[in-house]
Order: C-alpha cells, then sequence, then structure tokens
C-alpha cells in the first residue's frame, strides 16, 4: 500500500471512529458513569465468579424523548393502539396513551409506526465468526478436544465486526449472546452484549448479565471427533463423556467448597472446572445445542442426576414433541422459524414449532446463528405465527414480541434490566417504519440505554463499519 492509500486508509478509519462516537453520544461529548460498576475481585471470591475480564460498558446519554402516535407492542403482551413511550436518563419512564413530554424532551411524532423493545438475540456468533468470513477470523470453536469448558467466546469476539452494526441498523438487536460453536460436548463460556459501538468487549459486555455455558448434543460432537478415531464416535459416547466431565466437576465443587469453609491450603486451580463448578452452584447457565426430542429428555435426566439446570435448548426443533417436560422443568427452546430437514437431526422440524411452545405454556423464542438472520428475526417470527395460524393456533402479534424479547431476556437472566417497555428498565427500544411483522418494514431509529444509535434518515446515525467504507451509498464513493 502506498503512503497516499495509507493517508486515505487512515482517514476513513478515523470518520468511521467518529460516525461511531457521534451516534453513541448524540447529545453529549462524554459518556455517563456506568450505570453498574464492575465487581471487585479480592482473594476470597470463589474462581467462578470473579471475573479477571470485567465490563466496562457505559451508557452514552440521550435526551429525554417521547414517541408518540404509535402501536406499543410492550414485549409482555400488551399492545396499546396510538400509544406513547417516554424515557430519559437511559430508562423507560412510562408508557400509555396520554403522556406529556418534559419541558426538554424530544418529541418524534410516529403516526403509522410501531414501537417495540429491542431485539434480543440468544444465539449469536457475531465478533467469533466476523465478517469477512475467512479463515483468519475464524474464531468460534476450539475443536481440540470433545471438553473445552475453559474457553471463553468473549476471549475472540471482534468487536469492529460489520455484523454488528448491521443487526442494529437492519434488525433492531439490542442485545445478544455470543456462544462458542458447536463441535463440543462442553464449548465453553458465552458472553451477553449490548449492542453497542467500543474498542474492546469488555466495552459491550452487558453489566451484570450472569455467563452461560454452551454444551452440545448429537450429531455434532460424534462427527467432529468420531472422525479422528476417538470418543465420542456415537450418541451414548456423548453421554457417556458427559457424565464422566460432571462427575469431575462434583468432585472439584467438593473441594472447593469444604475449603472455603474449613479454610486450609486451596485445591489446584482448573479453569475448566471452574466454569462447570460454577453451572453446579446455579451461577452460570447451560445454553444446550440439542436437535432431538430423545436427546433433550436424555440431557434433562442428566441434568437431574448431577444437579445443574438446562436453561434453554437450542435449534430445538423437535421441541413441540415435548413441550410439557420443557414446562415442567422449566427450560426454554430457542428455535428457527422453518430450518430443517438439512440432516438427519433436523428432519422432523415443522414451523409450528414456537406456536405449539406457547399453547403448551413453555417458555420459547425465536433465535438466529447466522450473520444474515440476526438482521431480520422479526420476519422470521412473522413465519413462526402464520405456521401456527395455518395450524389453528392464532397467537396474537403483541404476545409474539415476547419471542424476540422477554423470553430470550429471562433465558439470559436480564429480564429485570431489559426485554420489554416496563418503567424502570434500559430504555432498548425500536421505532419501525410500519408493522414490524411485514417484509417491507425496517427499523427507522434504534436506542440502547435512550441514546439513539442508528436513524435511518441521519447519515450522522447509520453505522458503517472498515470494511464497507467507500462504498457506494457511504459518501465515500460518488
Amino acid at each position: 500500500m502506498g503512503i497516499t492509500a495509507q493517508k486515505k486508509g487512515l482517514r476513513l478509519l478515523m470518520g468511521a471512529a467518529a460516525l461511531s462516537l457521534a451516534a453513541c453520544g448524540a447529545d453529549a461529548e462524554h459518556p455517563k458513569t456506568p450505570s453498574s460498576s464492575p465487581a471487585k475481585s479480592s482473594a476470597a471470591a470463589k474462581p467462578y465468579s470473579r471475573d479477571p475480564f470485567p465490563s466496562t460498558y457505559h451508557a452514552y446519554p440521550g435526551v429525554p424523548t417521547l414517541v408518540r402516535n404509535v402501536t406499543v407492542f410492550d414485549g409482555e403482551g400488551g399492545r396499546i393502539e396510538n400509544g406513547a413511550v417516554l424515557f430519559a436518563d437511559g430508562k423507560i419512564v412510562a408508557i400509555g396513551q396520554t403522556l406529556d413530554a418534559p419541558a426538554n424532551a424530544r418529541v418524534i411524532d410516529g403516526q403509522g409506526k410501531w414501537i417495540t423493545p429491542g431485539v434480543i438475540d440468544i444465539h449469536s456468533h457475531l465478533g467469533d465468526y466476523p465478517s469477512p468470513g475467512i479463515r483468519a477470523l475464524s474464531d468460534g470453536n476450539e475443536a481440540t478436544s470433545p471438553v473445552t469448558a475453559d474457553v471463553w467466546a468473549e476471549h475472540s469476539v471482534w468487536p469492529q465486526d460489520p455484523g454488528f452494526s448491521r443487526a442494529l441498523a437492519n434488525g433492531g438487536v439490542t442485545a445478544l449472546q455470543i456462544l462458542p460453536g458447536s463441535a463440543n460436548l462442553f464449548g465453553g463460556r458465552s458472553v451477553v452484549l449490548k449492542n453497542v459501538y467500543s474498542r474492546t468487549v469488555q466495552g459491550m459486555k452487558f453489566p451484570g448479565a450472569p455467563y452461560g455455558l454452551k454444551m452440545a448434543c448429537g450429531e455434532n460432537p460424534k462427527r467432529v471427533y468420531g472422525s479422528k478415531g476417538r470418543e465420542p464416535s456415537t450418541r451414548m459416547g456423548n453421554i457417556a463423556v458427559d457424565r464422566a466431565t460432571w462427575a469431575k466437576a462434583q468432585a472439584y465443587k467438593r473441594k472447593w467448597d469444604k475449603y472455603e469453609k474449613d479454610g486450609g491450603d486451596p485445591p489446584e486451580r482448573d479453569i475448566a472446572m471452574d466454569t462447570l463448578r460454577g453451572v453446579l452452584a446455579g451461577e452460570i447457565r447451560v445454553q444446550n445445542h440439542c436437535y432431538r426430542a430423545d436427546e433433550m429428555a436424555i440431557v434433562l435426566d442428566m441434568a437431574k442426576e448431577f444437579g445443574y439446570k438446562v436453561t434453554a435448548f437450542h435449534h430445538a426443533v423437535e421441541a413441540y414433541k415435548i413441550a410439557d417436560l420443557l414446562k415442567a422443568s422449566g427450560t426454554c427452546a430457542a428455535v428457527w422459524a422453518d430450518w430443517y430437514g438439512f440432516k438427519m437431526e433436523s428432519y422432523d422440524g415443522i414451523g409450528a414449532n414456537l406456536a405449539l411452545l406457547e399453547k403448551a405454556g413453555a417458555c420459547a423464542m425465536i433465535h438466529s446463528d447466522d450473520q444474515n438472520g440476526i438482521q431480520r428475526l422479526n420476519q422470521e417470527v412473522a413465519k413462526a405465527l402464520s405456521s401456527g395460524r395455518r395450524a389453528g393456533i392464532d397467537i396474537p402479534d403483541a404476545v409474539a414480541w415476547k419471542w424476540l424479547s422477554l423470553n430470550p431476556a429471562k433465558a439470559l437472566g436480564i429480564d429485570d434490566k431489559t426485554g420489554s417497555l416496563k418503567p424502570g428498565k434500559m430504555a432498548d427500544v425500536v421505532l419501525w417504519n410500519g408493522n414490524p411483522f411485514s417484509i417491507y418494514t425496517r427499523p427507522e431509529k434504534v436506542w440502547v440505554d435512550g441514546a439513539m444509535l442508528y436513524d435511518a434518515n441521519d447519515p450522522k446515525r447509520r453505522p458503517v463499519s472498515d470494511f464497507e467504507l467507500g462504498q457506494p451509498g457511504t459518501g465515500d464513493v460518488k
């Protein structure tokens, strides 16, 4: 690259940073004090609960905002016609039909538009499998052992992945869980992020969100490791390795529990076992890749044997077959609208899966597992609604929005902070330019913690990545 090209590249990179910061700090130059300060470390803290990479997330300031004359989906199943939403200081203040605007508020007339909580994707690999999709950036699977509970997805997250801004602008995604891949039985820790611009992953980490443990069953682990001539090569091998690993984790937990009670010399640290101990203690949530109903039932039995809880089965194409078991165990199902048949364990997927789970009273939600699908999860829910209605299950649109916000927030342990337009919760809000279940609808404005990060009508708040600078439509190329 020549000197001139280098200077141009530097200018464009600095321009992108300026646009990003302008979008985040739309109304002030400096961020506020974080709403949740990182926990202090201490030698006495439990190893699995002490985060050596704590969140440094700062909420950028916004102005008090009233959006009125809109159809409101509150995220908890409620719908308000000709409604209004008021938020200030990063929090939802009120929703209703007649709200007064504070003297210094920005007032937006949303006639003919819809407003909802931000979309939350419980299953994403953005940052770990970023764009451009090349081998040098493929960092989501530590496919070297069936048990890699020692790895943490956040240590692969690249904050500059263009997928983040695309998910924000095209899909209204305000929070997401980044998971390791599914090659391994124990894939490692997941991390929950706010979909904001940051130089570091710590600056994106959702304050106070619990960690997750990615697990997988079925074809992936047995194929990956069976092809290497090692266990597991069968489904019974999968469960055998799982059970042996949980037994080891129980022994590890007993040693540490005894040390913390009685003192003495601390046991030797095992980074992988720290994570599993956190699961057994109920502080880390199991997010389990699993397709077949019979395998999910086996995993639920294994969880009872070893004393842990499965928070959610992901993909779960046969969840409709065991909706009663999922409801009884309090285990959620994160599913697609219509992906099925691409391998044997996905053969029995049906479009009415989500509707049947909702009808049975089970916790259910949509998810993407895809850098393109995350940009239209609202449309995926529309497909699921349509499939349900054809099967005679008429789920109201406002109730279905729970599949996009509140239910994933519950499964991530952040529903006290986000997931619905409830006063006191984070102002993670999307204004749609039409019915959000229409294929023709797009986000018009997106706020995270009350700060406007995207505005379809303002070029300064339309994010672009380093890889998209200089492309037609960005203003750099005529």
